[in-house]
């Protein structure tokens, strides 16, 4: 048999999923992958079962459904300022995973070389390589992931094609300040390099950090790709809708990696989430709530069973240090606490370039009972982990 991709064959699968699967067989709290356990908008899934009887049911426009783009359009052009053409300047996406993987291989080449911040959403490193680009990985420095200015520019300095900036962040939860933004909008202009932004987190930004959004910037629409979803704001993460915002030279060749990757989204599901994007700012800051009060809980748990954790400034994760334990190997470590003590993290190697082992990601997107019974569980972690003899982890 002939080899198979080079460009794959170093990739392993999604830690993030693994731990799922793992969790489901332990039936263990899964605090893992980023997904609710409450339900949708009650108006988005009355919508929803009305389109199951009248439709649509076949193809949309390939590059998305007029009404769901002007829908998206008009609050994106609300919350951000930023006018839109919805026929020229938007691709809607299956979900903002499609959304990342067409706009890099829309403005890459193989050998152009792609900034990542480490940590990093996995999904980053793999979407470059996939697009035949070289990751060029620059820290952000715990416990308040700043970076380096210098170390910054020098990664500019080597000829980056593009900056992949998660803002709000995943895993580490930051929010990046005016300031931070407008240094890294100075160094794309100075060096002709895109910034590709994942902002599905845009709406979950705890006070008093804002979301700034970097097409917003002076100069910077030209040079921005927007990639976003619906899955966080409406607690749909398996409608898969997204959708990249860009100006009309790159969305013509967006529009064209898009038809040949995926077709198209789902028209019944835009149809019924366009209800969602319909709704007023009361929701958004509802939600803006919902989730202060989600991370009040679980951070509040954490904080009273002493154990150490980063503080997120936005999106739905908390970082755990579990160096305390003598963790060496965190994949074996969260392994090991799925089945002994039943509460399912992702170990944060998988998020880091550098050398890290000491941290667990949770998230929070969850019932108060859930948080509470994930708490209670958590409760014994330290005990355990104490007494833990011969483990493959430590």
């Amino acid at each position: 048999m002939k080899n198979l991709s080079i460009r794959t064959e170093e990739f392993t699968e999604s830690v993030i999923r693994k731990m799922t699967r793992i969790s489901n067989e332990y039936n263990a709290i899964n605090l893992s992958q980023g997904f609710p356990d409450f339900e949708p908008p009650k108006e988005i899934t009355q919508k929803l079962s009305e389109v199951a009887l009248s439709g649509p049911h076949q193809y949309a426009i390939t590059w998305g459904a007029k009404n769901f783009r002007e829908a998206v359009v008009k609050k994106y052009e609300h919350f951000s300022g930023i006018s839109v053409n919805p026929e020229e300047e938007i691709v809607v996406t299956c979900g903002s995973t499609e959304a990342m993987m067409a706009a890099m291989m829309s403005i890459t080449n193989p050998g152009d070389k792609v900034i990542v911040f480490s940590p990093f959403y996995e999904n980053y490193g793999a979407d470059a390589i996939l697009s035949g680009a070289e990751p060029i990985y620059v820290p952000l420095i715990p416990p308040t992931f700043d970076f380096d200015r210098t170390q910054l520019e020098n990664a500019f300095a080597q000829g980056a094609k593009a900056i992949i900036l998660c803002n709000p962040s995943n895993p580490c939860g930051k929010v990046f300040s005016y300031d931070e933004l407008m240094y890294i909008a100075e160094l794309s202009k100075k060096y002709d390099t895109y910034v590709v932004t994942d902002e599905v987190y845009e709406h979950i930004v705890y006070a008093p950090n804002k979301h700034i959004y970097m097409q917003s910037l002076d100069g910077m629409k030209e040079r921005t790709i927007v990639c976003n979803s619906l899955s966080k704001t409406y607690s749909i993460t398996g409608w898969r809708l997204g959708y990249v915002i860009a100006v009309p030279e790159i969305i013509d060749r967006v529009k064209k990696v898009h038809d040949f990757l995926t077709v198209g989204a789902a028209a019944p599901l835009m149809e019924a989430a366009v209800t969602g994007l319909q709704f007023g700012d009361e929701y958004y800051k509802e939600l803006a709530d919902h989730y202060t009060h989600m991370k009040n809980v679980f951070i509040g748990g954490l904080k009273k069973l002493d154990l150490k954790y980063t503080e997120p400034q936005g999106a739905y994760y908390v970082l755990l240090d579990v160096s305390e334990f003598g963790v060496k190997d965190d994949t074996k470590f969260c392994e090991w606490m799925i089945k002994n003590v039943g509460v399912a993290g992702v170990p944060g190697s998988s998020f880091f370039k550098e050398d890290v082992h000491h941290l667990v990601r949770f998230h929070f997107a969850k019932k108060d009972e859930t948080l509470y019974e994930a708490l209670d569980r958590l409760s014994s972690l330290r005990q355990k982990a104490n007494d833990a003899k011969d483990v493959e982890w430590r």
